[in-house]
């Protein structure tokens, strides 16, 4: 039987400055961390057979997620306006974190997507695109060079700190799902945050096809949207190397 190695205090705070924790960390907060991480290499066996270069999760994440069901979805975009409406104050259903005007009617593979077809064109699915709350490291946090994608200590979702963005849009050609919007206007990214806690999407749904539930990793479901560039800075990277055990790496015995 392999022995887990011991993990030093000086380790659990490097991963938790890594994580994006500007406060010190507290008692309860440390033995989180190391239970975390203790975790995370007893399970290395799993993290080596979800991919070769998987990174074992050690961080919190999200403590929610919207589940979409497309067999519900009528397409009545009511969503996409609540979103924009309580976010930013207008309905401007391009600006929404929740995305199904591009779905409506074909879907993502378009006119010529032949079977794979969905919307009104195709098998009439609307297969709502919702932000999946990515475990760390988050790709869309991890692209941007002025670090403004940082949890909401309320909900654990990643929020942009429109104060911070500088409008490069990294964060939109990182994401796998092409769930981050921009705004022009404000010439800022936004992604979904939940709401603080009460998605008002979720709220404005007429056929209950969208449900706020407790967090699962959805990353693996399905498969990408679309073509992703990921630049990430090279002290981040450091960073991040730091504090994740590259999958395929033997645990000491």
């Amino acid at each position: 039987m392999e022995k887990i190695r011991s993990i030093s205090p000086e380790w659990i705070e490097r991963a938790a400055k890594a994580s994006g924790w500007e406060a010190e960390l507290s008692r309860r907060s440390f033995l989180k961390l190391s239970v975390c991480a203790l975790s995370g290499l007893a399970f290395m066996g799993l993290g080596e057979a979800l991919g070769e270069n998987a990174p074992l999760v050690i961080l919190d994440s999200a403590k929610g997620i919207i589940l979409a069901d497309p067999t519900r979805c009528v397409g009545c975009q009511r969503c996409e306006l609540a979103c924009t409406e309580f976010n930013d104050g207008r309905a401007q259903p391009s600006l929404a974190r929740i995305k199904i005007a591009r779905a409506v009617n074909y879907g993502l593979a378009g006119p010529t997507g032949g079977d794979g077809m969905h919307g009104d064109w195709g098998d009439g699915l609307v297969l709502q695109g919702v932000c999946r709350q990515c475990p760390h490291p988050v790709p869309c946090a991890a692209a941007c060079p002025q670090n403004a994608i940082k949890a909401d200590p309320r909900t654990g979702a990643r929020v942009v700190d429109a104060a911070a963005c500088v409008g490069c849009r990294l964060c939109q050609r990182a994401c796998p799902w092409g769930m981050l919007s921009f705004d022009e206007e404000a010439g800022v990214a936004t992604k979904c945050f939940l709401c603080h806690g009460s998605p008002k999407c979720v709220e404005a749904c007429p056929a209950a096809a969208l449900h706020y539930v407790p967090w699962r990793d959805l990353t693996r479901d399905g498969r990408p949207e679309g073509a992703t560039l990921s630049v990430v800075a090279p002290e981040k990277a450091a960073a991040c190397a730091d504090c994740h055990v590259p999958a395929g790496k033997a645990v000491s015995k």
